[in-house]
């Protein structure tokens, strides 16, 4: 978790680390009191300005999230599993509902449809990554 970041990626910078940190929650990998990498840590591990990192847990805690103990750090908010993982299902069922709907309009059939998702599904990817060589390689099938 907050390993990498894809500055290729549609989802802005600071809109992934925060999702990262939602999903960790949410996944039960990132425990309530668990601490966060400081702001410079994280800066100089994903390779990004400070700030961006800065403006990431500023929203988490404006979310309520986390909290700051003012030099100590950054650490994850007592019971904030349930928010996060109701966050985490809204997000991903409206992203899809949009994916599904704009594959209709584009005249996808529900078996390719069928093929990308299981695809997805059966390859190791890294969230925010890049699309696998694999689930490209769809694009030239019929559909």
């Amino acid at each position: 978790m907050l390993e990498r970041i894809n500055i290729h990626s549609s989802i802005s910078v600071y809109e992934q680390i925060e999702n990262q940190v939602k999903f960790a929650v949410a996944s039960g990998r990132l425990k309530e009191g668990a601490q966060l990498p400081s702001i410079k840590e994280l800066g100089d591990r994903l390779g990004i300005n400070f700030n961006t990192v800065a403006k990431s847990y500023r929203d988490l805690e404006v979310m309520g999230l986390i909290y700051t103990r003012r030099g100590m750090g950054c650490f994850i908010n007592k019971g904030v599993r349930e928010k996060c993982i109701q966050d985490c299902f809204a997000r991903i069922i409206k992203r899809v509902h949009e994916v599904v709907q704009e594959a209709k309009a584009a005249g996808l059939s529900k078996k390719f449809l069928t093929d990308i998702i299981s695809k997805s599904l059966a390859i190791e990817s890294e969230l925010y990554g890049d699309v696998p060589k694999e689930v490209v390689a769809l694009i030239k099938q019929k559909y």
